[in-house]
């Protein structure tokens, strides 16, 4: 639950900044593997950390899959769910990294999405894959992801978010702050798509996405 709720606020904190600078830095192989090894050995407050240094590749692959702002939201979600199932399946022993492997599990998960909405995208092929070479490797990863690790970022980021929950308390009101819960799966086992929530609340998607939208704007004022 811990770790749907910070994806949730983190990429509640992109849409309010606009900003994809302060993704998390992903991990180096070495600190990949040793935390993988840790999670199979029931730390699983690892899992968290594994979450949060892999967004980066939610978000491209959420990327190669929209064709408006409003569906990138919706394949993000879904992407996350994706990267979890992924990470919670992986086994750190097989010789590829964690990305190619994760990249088939965000692929299925969209792959699902769009069939479930019989919704089918005319600008990308959703067979369309990433790079990889003869071993299985994907040859794009160090140019998607830095090794890099900020420290200072890292806290920054978590100030912010912190401040943002702050805000949705604050700044929305009854049904703004249901309806981004139900979004960001605050408080949710999972990301709920507009279509989703407007079944549930018996509304239209329209309606779903206005609130969205004018909430988002009072925390984007809320948080400057």
């Amino acid at each position: 639950m811990l770790s749907t709720l910070f994806c949730g606020m983190f990429f509640l904190f992109l849409r309010v900044s606009g900003s994809t600078q302060s993704f998390p830095q992903p991990l180096s192989p070495k600190e990949e593997k040793e935390l993988f090894v840790r999670l199979r050995n029931g730390e699983y407050e690892v899992r968290e950390t594994l979450i949060k240094r892999n967004l980066r590749l939610v978000a491209h692959i959420a990327k190669k899959y929209s064709v408006s702002p409003s569906e990138s939201d919706d394949i993000i979600s879904v992407g996350t769910i994706g990267l979890i199932k992924a990470i919670d399946s992986y086994n750190p022993d097989c010789k590829n990294r964690f990305a190619t492997y994760a990249v088939r599990c965000l692929q299925n998960e969209i792959l699902m999405y769009f069939r479930a909405q019989k919704k089918y995208s005319t600008d990308t092929s959703l067979n369309e894959i990433l790079d990889v070479d003869s071993d299985g490797n994907m040859l794009t990863y160090m140019d998607i992801l830095s090794v890099n690790d900020d420290i200072a970022e890292r806290i920054d980021v978590k100030i912010k978010i912190e401040n943002l929950m702050k805000a949705i308390e604050k700044s929305l009101n009854k049904r703004e702050r249901q309806i981004i819960f139900m979004r960001y799966a605050l408080g949710f086992s999972k990301p709920m798509t507009q279509r989703e929530i407007a079944i549930k609340l018996g509304i239209s998607r329209s309606y779903v996405s206005r609130i969205e939208n004018a909430a988002i704007d009072k925390l984007r004022c809320a948080v400057k």
